[in-house]
C-alpha cells in the first residue's frame, strides 16, 4: 500500500466530463479529449516502429493539465497514487506496455510528491494477437490530479490503429523521455556510480552517488521491488567524489517483515532532458 492520502477528497471516482469517447474512425490520428478544463484525456497514434523484439505498433496517452494542476508517477511519493491503465477491453491486442516518462519532484506542504504538470503523454507499446487484423484500442484510465486538493478521476477513450508509417513525432518525443535502463557504475556522462549503506543512523540510511558533471541540477527516486514498499524521496547532500553528486534515503517505508537485505532497488537519476534508472541489490 501507498502513504495515507491525507490530501486527497474523499469522493467516489468521477469522469471529469462524462463524454462518450468520440466515434472510431480507422483514419484518426487521435482520439476526442474526455476530460473538462482541469484535466482532459486522449489516445494518439503513434504509427510502427522496428526495435529488438521486431515491428511494433506504437500509441501514446496523453494527459492534458490546466496551470497549476498535477499528476502522478507510477511511484507518487508521499501521497497521491500512480495511474491506472486499462486496456482489457481492447480488439485484437495481445499486449500493451506501457512506459513512464521521467518525472519532476514537487514540495508540498504534506511532503514530496513525484509526477508531472502541463502535459504528458505515455508511449505505449502495442503487440496485436493477429498482426493482419485491424487494432482497436480501448483505454480506462483511473488517475489523480492534484492542485490545492486532490481529487480521483476517470477517463475512456477509443482509437483505431493502423500498422506502418514512421512513429508519429510527439509519442516519438515522449519515448525519448523515458528513463534509460543503466547498469550500476556505468562509464556515462549521467549514471549512478556507486551506492553504499550508512549504517550509523537509524533507520539506516542509503547513499548513492551519481555522476552529471555537465548538470547541476539533478533530481533522484527510489523505488523498492513492489508496490507495497513506500520508500523517502532522496534528498542532495555534501560529500560525493568529485563531478558526481550524492543523494541520501532512508530505508524506510518497508512493507512488515521486509528487512531490505537483498531487496532489489531502483534509483531513476534526471538532469534536465537526460534520465536513466538503474537496478540494484542490497548486500
Amino acid at each position: 500500500m501507498f502513504p495515507a492520502l491525507p490530501r486527497f477528497v474523499l469522493i467516489a471516482a468521477i469522469a471529469l466530463s462524462g463524454a462518450v469517447p468520440a466515434a472510431i474512425s480507422a483514419q484518426a490520428a487521435e482520439s476526442g479529449w474526455d476530460g473538462d478544463p482541469r484535466a482532459a484525456v486522449r489516445l494518439i497514434s503513434g504509427g510502427t516502429k522496428v526495435d529488438d523484439g521486431g515491428p511494433t505498433l506504437r500509441a501514446g496517452v496523453e494527459i492534458r493539465l490546466a496551470r497549476g494542476w498535477k499528476t502522478y508517477w507510477r511511484y507518487p511519493g508521499d501521497s497521491g497514487v500512480p495511474p491506472h491503465f486499462d486496456f482489457s477491453k481492447s480488439e485484437n491486442v495481445k499486449s500493451a506496455d506501457v512506459l513512464w516518462p521521467a518525472p519532476e519532484r514537487f514540495v508540498e506542504a504534506d511532503g514530496v510528491i513525484i509526477g508531472y504538470r502541463d502535459n504528458v503523454i505515455f508511449p505505449v507499446r502495442i503487440e496485436p494477437k493477429d498482426p493482419g487484423r485491424p487494432v482497436t484500442l480501448r483505454l480506462a484510465l483511473d488517475y489523480a490530479i492534484c492542485e490545492k486538493v486532490c481529487i480521483p478521476v476517470q477517463a475512456k477513450a477509443v482509437l483505431a490503429l493502423k500498422a506502418g508509417g514512421t512513429p508519429a513525432p510527439a509519442v516519438a518525443a515522449a519515448e525519448k523521455s523515458v528513463p534509460r535502463p543503466m547498469p550500476l557504475g556505468a562509464n556515462a556522462p549521467l549514471s549512478v556510480k556507486a551506492v553504499h549503506r550508512d549504517n550509523g543512523t537509524r533507520p539506516e540510511r542509503i547513499l548513492v552517488d551519481i555522476a552529471a558533471p555537465d548538470a547541476p541540477a539533478v533530481t533522484a527516486f527510489a523505488e523498492g521491488p513492489s508496490a507495497d514498499w513506500a520508500l523517502p524521496v532522496p534528498d542532495k547532500i555534501e560529500g560525493a567524489p568529485a563531478g558526481q553528486q550524492r543523494f541520501s534515503f532512508a530505508l524506510d517505508g518497508l512493507p512488515p517483515g521486509a528487512s531490505g537485505k537483498g531487496a532489489e532497488l531502483k534509483v531513476t537519476a534526471v538532469a534536465g532532458t537526460e534520465a536513466i534508472e538503474t537496478t540494484f541489490r542490497l548486500d
